[in-house]
């Protein structure tokens, strides 16, 4: 299945967490002293729903206070537009902006000076519904990422592994993030 047939089949469980995911590997490196992990909260939210209002709330109370470098304004924006209710019909819009976002960050360091072009984004939306036109080792890898992730979520929908595909999700998470810190960094010494 395509990326765009996956997240029109998730539930509201799958919709949260891969949204949340795709954020989570963007945020920039945090400032020393600052929350390593500020979307930590929001995980919670997407294994009870009813926790999910009182989550966001903490998460953007964190996210006001930090950097305002890299993609961290992209993000918060994105958390303000997000759906305050998990039920809400804009939960599956909200996905969707957040998988495009995180391919057009990773898009930006694949690219010498991260300049991208209308067809680029083109491409990444075209990527997005399964066309197998080349795109850059990171948002070929951000993409694998995000169909793993729907894919691991709709396995366990409503069964008594979903609280260990949660956390699969936070690990596949967790590992994209550190890969495309790297490459920030990388590229930040490279250009110093």
């Amino acid at each position: 299945m395509s990326l765009l047939e996956l997240i029109a089949a998730a539930d509201e469980r799958g919709l949260a967490a891969s949204a949340v995911a795709c954020l989570d590997r963007c945020l920039p490196q945090p400032a020393d002293g600052a929350d390593p992990d500020p979307l930590r909260p929001l995980w919670a939210g997407c294994a009870d729903g009813s926790v999910w209002p009182e989550r966001f709330a903490q998460v953007r109370a964190v996210l006001d206070a930090a950097d305002t470098d890299g993609a961290a304004p992209r993000i918060r924006k994105l958390l303000t537009e997000a759906p305050v209710d998990r039920a809400a019909p804009g939960l599956r819009e909200w996905a969707h902006a957040c998988s495009l976002a995180a391919l057009e960050i990773h898009q930006q360091f694949d690219m010498p000076g991260g300049d991208t072009t209308a067809d680029d984004t083109d491409l990444l939306r075209r990527r997005r519904t399964g066309d197998p036109e080349s795109g850059g080792p990171l948002v070929t890898g951000e993409l694998r990422r995000q169909i793993q992730i729907l894919e691991t979520l709709a396995e366990t929908t409503d069964t008594a592994g979903s609280g260990a595909a949660l956390r699969r999700v936070v690990d596949l998470s967790s590992e994209g993030r550190r890969v495309l810190r790297a490459v920030v960094s990388r590229q930040a010494r490279d250009r110093a």
